[in-house]
């Protein structure tokens, strides 16, 4: 879509254009797409020329003609006879460069506690990964609906704030920190959407990421020199949390660094423990394990690009305020946006766009805001162009859906019923 705000009756309308998406053939023949782009190096370049600078100085010009468009595995380049034989492919070339660690069997989750509020069945659940402290999260169902459940990973944003996971989505029924409703304030319209989403009738499990909330670096586990003047003792007040999260913004380059020194990238950790989180998902009894879907904000939006593109299990997934292209991050938005976003060598592989496209045809509805500060809005338009060209190219246009809102950076009530009533055309 691209009318600054959507009505009800035209989101609704445009949904019902995909009731037949899932029904066309991941594998069948590929439909070329007489509108697939061939953009010039030139233009890029005249992109920087027309702006105020570049994140590369000087560098910039050059940078934007590194690499091609549309990169070396772009479904748009073509050459691939069946759509299986692309993502194939493209999806092992992926995680070739975010090289996720490997992670031998499904973890099993550990029930801890369980209670009622609000309408929602709440179960607190802890589960061990391979490395780092154990997961912790809450799995939300209606209390008036019986299952198996559509099953849902609320993906939390990144925020600035470590020390938090979950809970910057998801209520556990008892009292909310002012810290935490003030983040609900600043992006959720002051509510925790994964509880509004499980009160319409889905299982949606909110859960700590990679490197925050449960699974953060603690400050006792390094070394003094790294943590400067913090004492090793967890924050007890908001004002020693906020001064872990502005300890853990710089460190953030030390970390990812460390990162690939092992021979990993933030993003394949960040998508080995998300699809974790999807198997305690699946196994859990709850759960209609074949209707599961993955929705975020921002850093949520960016784990459901890379889990929603690289997990077929993932049947609808939710991009919310977390689309632009490799250009946007090189050339003018790579000081907002954390390590968390960064592969090595894919962007001549694969456009950003692109990533999440790899699940095409399944269905992926993208949210993007007019006025988000994190991106160029010209460069998220483009984004919107390329997942519409993959889809086209994968005879299911009707399978995606990019709304564009008024708006800044942010999943607010309207965008959170729209995606809600998405998914319930999907799933």
């Amino acid at each position: 879509m691209t009318d600054p705000m959507p009505s009800r009756r035209a989101f609704l309308h445009a949904l019902g254009l995909g009731a037949l998406a899932l029904h066309a053939d991941p594998a069948g023949a590929l439909t070329p797409s007489a509108s697939a782009p061939n953009r010039k190096v030139d233009a890029v370049r005249q992109l920087v020329l027309d702006g105020d600078g570049t994140m590369l100085g000087a560098y910039g010009d050059w940078a934007a003609g590194l690499t091609p468009d549309p990169p070396h595995l772009s479904l748009r380049r073509g050459g691939w006879p069946r759509l299986d034989d692309w993502r194939t492919e493209a999806r092992a070339r992926l995680l070739m460069r975010i090289a996720p660690p490997e992670v031998a069997e499904p973890p099993v989750a550990e029930a801890v506690g369980e209670h009622v509020a609000d309408g929602v069945r709440i179960e607190s659940l802890q589960w061990a990964m391979p490395y780092g402290p154990p997961v912790e999260g809450v799995l939300l169902t209606p209390i008036d609906l019986d299952g198996p459940f559509p099953g849902v990973l609320a993906l939390h944003d990144h925020g600035g704030d470590k020390w938090h996971g979950w809970r910057k989505v998801a209520s556990d029924g008892g009292p909310v920190p002012p810290m935490i409703q003030r983040h609900w304030d600043w992006l959720y319209s002051g509510r925790p959407w994964a509880n509004e989403l499980a009160r319409r009738g889905y299982a949606v499990l909110a859960f700590d990421g990679f490197a925050f909330g449960s699974r953060r670096v603690r400050l006792a586990d390094v070394p003094e020199r790294i943590r400067g003047d913090l004492p090793p003792t967890p924050p007890q007040t908001e004002d020693e949390i906020r001064a872990y999260n502005r300890w853990a913004s710089p460190y953030e380059s030390t970390f990812a660094k460390s990162l690939f020194s092992a021979g990993t990238t933030w993003p394949g950790v960040t998508l080995a423990d998300d699809r974790a989180a999807l198997d305690v998902l699946a196994a859990h009894p709850a759960i209609d394990a074949n209707r599961l879907a993955c929705a975020g904000l921002s850093g949520g939006g960016l784990r459901t690009v890379y889990l929603g593109g690289a997990d077929p299990r993932v049947k609808a997934a939710v991009c919310v305020s977390m689309m632009t292209t490799w250009r946007d991050f090189a050339l003018h938005k790579s000081h907002t946006h954390t390590w968390m976003v960064y592969p090595p060598i894919l962007p001549t592989e694969l456009d950003y766009p692109e990533v999440l496209g790899l699940r095409a045809p399944l269905p992926t509805l993208v949210q993007m805001n007019r006025q988000d500060r994190l991106f160029t809005f010209e460069e998220t338009a483009r984004a919107d162009a390329i997942l519409r060209d993959v889809y086209a190219l994968a005879a299911a246009p009707e399978a995606y859906t990019g709304a564009i809102y008024e708006g800044d950076h942010a999943f607010p009530e309207p965008l959170q019923e729209d995606a809600f009533d998405w998914l319930d055309q999907w799933l």
